[in-house]
C-alpha cells in the first residue's frame, strides 16, 4: 500500500496491521505462528520437489493422507513434531530446514484493515 493512501485511511479512522496484531498475538506468539506457516511450507513445498502424493508421505511417516494434509495446512490441531516428522521423513534435514525457513522469511504476514471504534 502506498504512504499516500495509508494516510487517508488512518486519517478516516483505519488501522492497517496483521492478524497477529488482530489477534492480539505477543512476539513470542507470532514467532510460533510463523515458524508453524513456514514448515508446513517447506513440507509441501518438498513433498512436491519429490513428486510425492500425500499418500506417499504418509506411509512413510506411517500416517494417513488426511494428516500430511493437515500438516500442509499448519491446522492447529497438529503438533510441531508431527510436522518435523513429515519434513525428515522425505529425507529433508536440518540445515534445509532452517534454509527454507530463511529464505521465506517474512512473507508471511499478510496486513490487514480495519477500522478503529471511537468513542
Amino acid at each position: 500500500m502506498n504512504k499516500i493512501k495509508r494516510q487517508k485511511l488512518e486519517v478516516a479512522g483505519y488501522w492497517i496491521g496483521d492478524a497477529a496484531d488482530f489477534l492480539g498475538l505477543s512476539e513470542e506468539e507470532r514467532k510460533i505462528v510463523e515458524f508453524r506457516l513456514a514448515l508446513s511450507r517447506a513440507v509441501r513445498e518438498r513433498r512436491e520437489k519429490l513428486g510425492l502424493t500425500q499418500a506417499a508421505v504418509a506411509a512413510r511417516m506411517k500416517s494417513t493422507q488426511s494428516r500430511v494434509a493437515k500438516i500442509e495446512a499448519a491446522a492447529s490441531g497438529v503438533s510441531i513434531d508431527l510436522m518435523l516428522s513429515g519434513f525428515f521423513a522425505m529425507g529433508g534435514t536440518i540445515s534445509d530446514l532452517t534454509d527454507e525457513i530463511n529464505r521465506k522469511s517474512g512473507s508471511t504476514r499478510q496486513k490487514s484493515l480495519r477500522k478503529v471504534q471511537t468513542h
